[in-house]
């Protein structure tokens, strides 16, 4: 039962292009993974990524985002030029994603590879391919319920110079049946080409997947609790959201004040129409559930304590200072994920403001919850529930989150008090490293799973944090360089992998 795990985005990993893609580099991660004998791989969402660049904020619960298809396999396949891909200029810092260069260029590369594969599917071209024109006829078949929507809702945008659905005229706002067949006549290139794009995302991703079954890691992938506003799910069927009659937000997402923000958090995300989702069974969820959980082994579902409990704020509010609580579905909807899905393995992200009404829902699913080191050492008497020495073995411990700085960074901005504690309580020596004292002890934990961010274990300071939350910029930017992968930092996490119980043998080993 005791595993360990790696917390690492696919837009992290090194590449020539910009971004970390399906590529090779994710190939060679695997067999890093493999030979440090980690059996996770944790990610975060994977879907289109919109404004701010956020993996939490994303135009569909659906897709793939196509900045994750690889361009060499593009040209391996024969719908890209190697040298036109190479000769791009896709941002002068290695180590950080540059997404505003990014939208410019990616774009028109991929929009070059839809026109070649179109030679594929055209019986009257000499590249006709039956084999690759039958399963690309697949894919659309299979994927149906979204991807004909999902392409149709990125060209209107383009269209529309991206500007969100809530702004468009109003026959395409309210989906008119009659404006809807005309935009899909008028643009239908354009939608074809984000149909191809989420082939080829399908094909690499499939193709990933496999690679790591044969690796024998599994991958932990990431649900936000919340859509986008922006998005084509809610343009879709805006029933299932709290929107006005003019679909503008009557009712929207965030967090109270506390501590760290008197304003609190104003996420933006339009709320659910619960009791309009209860009458059919959650077949919204039970369908976005199963292809998330069709594209990964285990899920961690972000935002748990919103199913007990969740803040509602005002859709005109410029801030959170007056929201309301008001009850979730509770164990309603995963009863349904249970007779619906089967016994499928979810982490419950049940951080923040936890309430008995929380702490039930998570004892009645039986998930494991999350617990968080640099959240442990702020008191002295050991009563803090994230102490290691408070834990149950069905959890899952994590130095930090994506959203939380570096451990090595938190250590060094912390109060005085707070680190001396933290160095007392786990006997964090310069010799072996803050950060590694850090990961020692969540291995050392009983919490059944272990995972740790990739910066961690490089024992890397803030200026490769991932994520500042309620902040704009600056954001999911961080990368990994190749150099960095070295045969003694896998040896060091294997042989902490083995001293903790964390992986089996293996008779190489």
């Amino acid at each position: 039962m005791r595993s360990n795990g790696i917390l690492l985005h696919i837009s992290s990993l090194p590449s020539n292009y910009g971004i970390g893609t399906l590529g090779k580099a994710a190939y060679d991660f695997a067999d890093y993974l493999e030979k440090a004998r980690v059996e996770y791989w944790q990610i975060l969402p994977i879907g289109p990524t919109s404004y701010g660049d956020s993996p939490y904020q994303s135009f569909s619960s659906f897709a793939g985002n196509p900045y994750f298809v690889d361009l060499d396999m593009l040209c391996e396949d024969g719908y890209l030029n190697v040298d036109e891909v190479r000769n791009t200029f896709w941002g002068d810092k290695n180590d950080m994603v540059d997404y505003a260069n990014m939208y410019d260029k990616r774009f028109p590369i991929l929009r070059k590879a839809c026109d070649a594969f179109r030679n594929v599917l055209n019986k009257d071209n000499e590249k006709y391919d039956e084999k690759i024109a039958k399963e690309y006829n697949d894919f659309r078949d299979a994927n149906k319920q979204w991807v004909e929507d999902y392409a149709l809702f990125m060209a209107l945008k383009d269209a529309h110079e991206g500007k969100a659905w809530v702004e468009w005229e109003d026959g395409l706002k309210t989906r008119n049946k009659e404006a809807l067949d005309e935009a899909t006549t008028k643009y239908n290139k354009e939608v074809e080409n984000y149909i191809i794009i989420q082939y080829f995302f399908d094909k690499q991703w499939k193709k990933f997947r496999e690679y790591l079954k044969e690796k024998e890691i599994k991958l932990i992938g990431d649900v936000p609790i919340y859509v986008a506003y922006d998005s084509v799910e809610v343009w879709k069927e805006p029933e299932l959201f709290a929107l006005n009659k003019d679909l503008s937000l009557k009712e929207a997402s965030g967090c109270p004040p506390d501590y760290f923000n008197e304003d609190g958090q104003l996420w933006g995300n339009p709320i659910y129409n619960w009791k309009k989702m209860e009458a059919d069974n959650y077949s919204w969820w039970m369908k976005r559930l199963r292809r998330i959980f069709d594209m990964h082994d285990v899920v961690r579902i972000d935002h748990f304590r919103g199913f007990a409990s969740y803040y509602s704020i005002d859709g005109d509010a410029e801030n959170a200072k007056e929201g309301k609580w008001i009850k979730g579905p509770g164990i309603k909807i995963f009863d349904q994920i249970k007779k619906d899905l089967g016994d499928v393995d979810i982490i419950a992200e049940d951080l923040g403001f936890l309430t008995d009404d929380v702490i039930k829902l998570l004892k009645d699913t039986g998930y494991p919850g999350m617990k968080v080191l640099q959240f442990a050492f702020d008191m002295g008497d050991g009563t803090n529930p994230y102490m290691p020495h408070n834990y149950d073995k069905n959890s899952v411990v994590y130095t930090g989150t994506h959203d939380n700085e570096t451990t090595l960074g938190w250590l060094q901005n912390t109060s005085d008090w707070v680190r001396s504690n933290t160095f007392a309580c786990v006997n964090v020596t310069d010799q072996e490293g803050w950060s590694w004292g850090l990961i020692r002890t969540a291995h050392a934990s009983v919490a059944n799973w272990s995972v740790i961010q990739m910066q961690d274990y490089l024992g890397f300071g803030n200026d490769c944090r991932m994520n500042t939350p309620s902040t704009i910029g600056g954001n999911w930017e961080w990368r990994i360089r190749k150099e960095t992968l070295t045969d003694e930092l896998n040896n060091r996490i294997k042989e902490l992998n083995y001293r903790f119980g964390r992986a089996n043998w293996k008779k190489e080993d």
